[in-house]
């Protein structure tokens, strides 16, 4: 990075540190698949490099656990419409969905019963003592966060692989990444979890321990070199773990209109935010007492920003988007020049249709998918990729999983008849249309 860049990030880390009393700190950018830029801030051990010291990451756990799952829809082990209790029976939630767990549209309570799971050591899942009390809301009507839910998912994990969910992690994902100094237990150099006086300068050590079936929930310690390769994972470099494609449904927000000028939404195992300037960012924060860390990528931008500190609370939640606005402010990403390829449809049925009298454009665009969104008005609007028998597929926006279809003189979709001109009367327009015509 430029030296005024870096001197730009150095200054809004320094101030995080400073105005936060964070015992250490660690950020960085990620850019081109790697840790481009780092600062290490306050007390670390001497002769240690700053990317190489372990913290916790708390939830950005959650994003290797919803790894996880997917590998195994992939492989077709599960679906994400299957009902718990399908793989783990005897539970309150079991006709809650896999979906609905990793989207926290499931109901399940905030937390396991019991001690405070993040400062108590952790067993089994039938230790749990899960209960009707741990249903707090129905399911899919709105947006509950549970660290219950992914723990209930890594024991899905781990009994469908017969081994624990942090083995599983570590041979299927973290390995395969490259990240070998993340581990479920702190590995020197690490460091101390700490909380810090209200009122003094003083701290307190806070207790680490193994949290057991909750261990999907925020367990991972994790380096800053490690975190960044999770960050370039999301960017897309998955190196065989996830299809790219899988990465692109993570990132898709559940409950909520995405088309919203700001928003704050969940995918699958990440959280997505749109900032100021019209950002999309993914990722996702952590906690576990005594750490504090946030992962975010812009998957527009290609770049992404990490912070990890040993502090129960202070640091700034907004530093990695910060970092982020820096970037993008000071070396803004450079595309890759425009270049011609093949019409995946002929060219002769892009251009202008018409819902009713409202104008839409068909357009190819890169990557050989369609786009259909309203002409020079806002309109419904959704990519579309191939499907089977010369059909088209949405993957996003209002007409995500629906399927359209393609004749000379009408577009077929969700019921829909979109017409070359305004209710063409040549084509199979839905009611017909009045013989006399616009008048």
């Amino acid at each position: 990075m430029l030296p005024s860049t870096q001197r730009t990030l150095l200054a809004r880390v320094a101030r995080a540190q400073r105005d936060g009393r964070v015992p250490s700190l660690v950020a960085g950018v990620v850019r081109d698949g790697a840790l481009a830029w780092h600062a290490g801030r306050g007390a670390f051990p001497d002769g240690v490099a700053h990317d190489d010291v372990q913290y916790r990451i708390g939830s950005i756990t959650k994003t290797v656990c919803a790894v996880t799952v997917l590998r195994l829809r992939d492989e077709g082990v599960l679906d994400l419409d299957d009902r718990l209790e399908q793989h783990l029976p005897g539970t309150p939630l079991g006709d809650r969905t896999l979906g609905q767990l990793l989207s926290h549209l499931a109901g399940a309570g905030s937390e396991s019963p019991g001690q405070w799971w993040e400062r108590a050591p952790g067993g089994t899942l039938d230790e749990l003592g899960l209960g009707e009390a741990d249903r707090v809301l129905p399911a899919a009507r709105r947006f509950h966060y549970s660290n219950l839910g992914f723990g209930l998912l890594g024991e899905v994990v781990a009994r469908a692989r017969g081994q624990a969910w942090s083995d599983v992690a570590r041979e299927e994902v973290l390995l395969p990444l490259g990240m070998t100094r993340t581990s479920p237990r702190p590995q020197a150099p690490a460091a101390q979890g700490r909380a810090v006086h209200p009122w003094a300068e003083l701290t307190l050590p806070e207790p680490e321990h193994d949290a057991g079936v909750m261990a999907p929930a925020g367990q991972l310690w994790c380096t800053a070199r490690d975190l960044a390769r999770l960050g370039a994972f999301l960017l897309g470099d998955t190196s065989g773990v996830l299809a790219p494609s899988t990465v692109e449904e993570m990132t898709l927000p559940a409950g909520i209109d995405s088309s919203s000028p700001a928003w704050a939404g969940y995918g699958l195992g990440v959280q997505v935010l749109r900032v100021e300037g019209g950002a999309t960012l993914v990722g996702h924060g952590g906690s576990m007492p005594g750490f504090l860390a946030g992962l975010w990528v812009d998957r527009e931008e290609g770049v992404g920003a990490l912070a990890m500190g040993n502090t129960t609370s202070g640091l700034d939640s907004g530093l990695a988007a910060g970092l982020l606005a820096d970037v993008k402010a000071a070396e803004p990403r450079i595309v890759e020049a425009w270049a011609p390829e093949p019409s995946p449809v002929d060219p002769s049925l892009l251009g202008p249709w018409f819902w009713g009298p409202s104008p839409y454009a068909l357009r190819a665009i890169p990557g050989g998918m369609l786009h259909l969104g309203g002409l020079g008005r806002p309109g419904r609007s959704s990519r579309f990729r191939p499907g089977p028998d010369g059909t088209w597929i949405g993957l996003d926006g209002y007409f995500a999983g629906e399927t359209l279809r393609i004749s000379d003189d009408h577009l077929w979709l969700a019921t829909f008849v979109f017409t070359r001109t305004p209710y063409d009367p040549a084509a199979p327009v839905p009611g017909g249309v009045d013989d006399a015509g616009w008048r």
